[in-house]
């Protein structure tokens, strides 16, 4: 695990959403000064301007905020209730625990451990559990766990139960379905909502499901893509966090298709998950608002 600074240690992010009104901002600035925090990064967005949702997220260092969050949460209620906002605090220094699930296809797990070890990353992978034992000798070389859990319609149930086992044995707090090529059920997604993201090979909401490079092929596009989402028990029509495309042409075959989409489903689903683990991302209904 990286060491933050010391400067972020007690670095605390404050998120928030609400009906728009007056007098937010400055409620919320004036309850952080009078704690001693220094506003250090605040970003906002209305979606519209009379009575329209409103989104803030406040990043603010506070000595000996680590020891001290919960009580700054219970004098923060007033203010909450006040405005009648959803919202939490988080702290910067506190990474949070990925677990990751995949089926056959190494690259967007590649993708992400690489970046956790680069640094690029804020958040640690804990664990890798998958359908397939293909990616043992992956996960072997990057010494994370790995743990083969077969999925079958005779067996869904068990293997779902195997699956929660072992999210709740490593404290996983994010899951990520790196091309994880299983529907969970609805109790398993409800269960995960707002912290399971997938990652589904083409740009939503053109082609939906299964073999979408084959229907984009067959549909001769001009442009292929990615999409990051949360998931929900609609399929690939979760809150879609980031999504990318690349151009193709009529000599590519559905093979290239696929390779070239490997590079966009990689890079889409590690900006997602970075923004994520970061507190970048709200959910707004069926959209997210996403903070720079």
């Amino acid at each position: 695990m990286l060491n933050l600074p010391v400067d972020v240690q007690d670095r605390g992010r404050l998120l928030i959403s609400c009906r728009d009104q007056p007098g937010i901002v400055a409620a919320v600035s004036q309850f952080l000064f009078e704690r001693g925090a220094n506003i250090v990064h605040s970003d906002q967005h209305t979606t519209d301007p009379v009575g329209g949702q409103f989104f803030m997220r406040v990043e603010f260092d506070l000595p000996g905020l680590d020891c001290n969050i919960a009580s700054l949460e219970g004098e923060f209620l007033p203010v909450a209730k006040r405005f009648d906002m959803d919202w939490r605090v988080s702290l910067a220094s506190r990474r949070k625990r990925i677990g990751i699930f995949v089926s056959r296809e190494p690259h967007c797990l590649l993708e992400l451990l690489w970046r956790q070890r680069a640094g690029d990353l804020h958040a640690d992978i804990v664990m890798i559990a998958s359908n397939h034992d293909r990616l043992a000798g992956v996960a072997a070389g990057w010494n994370m766990p790995y743990h083969h859990v077969p999925v079958s319609a005779a067996r869904r149930a068990e293997a779902e139960a195997e699956q929660l086992r072992l999210l709740d044995e490593y404290a996983v707090d994010t899951l990520v379905l790196a091309r994880y090529m299983q529907v969970l059920s609805p109790g398993f997604v409800e269960r995960w909502l707002g912290r399971a993201i997938n990652i589904h090979h083409s740009f939503l909401p053109a082609f939906a499901g299964a073999s979408p490079y084959e229907q984009a092929h067959a549909r001769g596009v001009k442009l292929i893509g990615a999409t990051a989402h949360y998931v929900t028990n609609e399929l690939d029509a979760g809150p879609i966090i980031e999504q990318d495309v690349q151009r193709v042409d009529h000599r590519h075959t559905v093979d290239d298709l696929r390779r070239i989409g490997r590079h966009v489903e990689r890079m889409v689903l590690a900006r997602a998950v970075g923004w994520h683990v970061d507190d970048r991302v709200l959910v707004d209904g069926n959209k997210t608002v996403v903070f720079g």
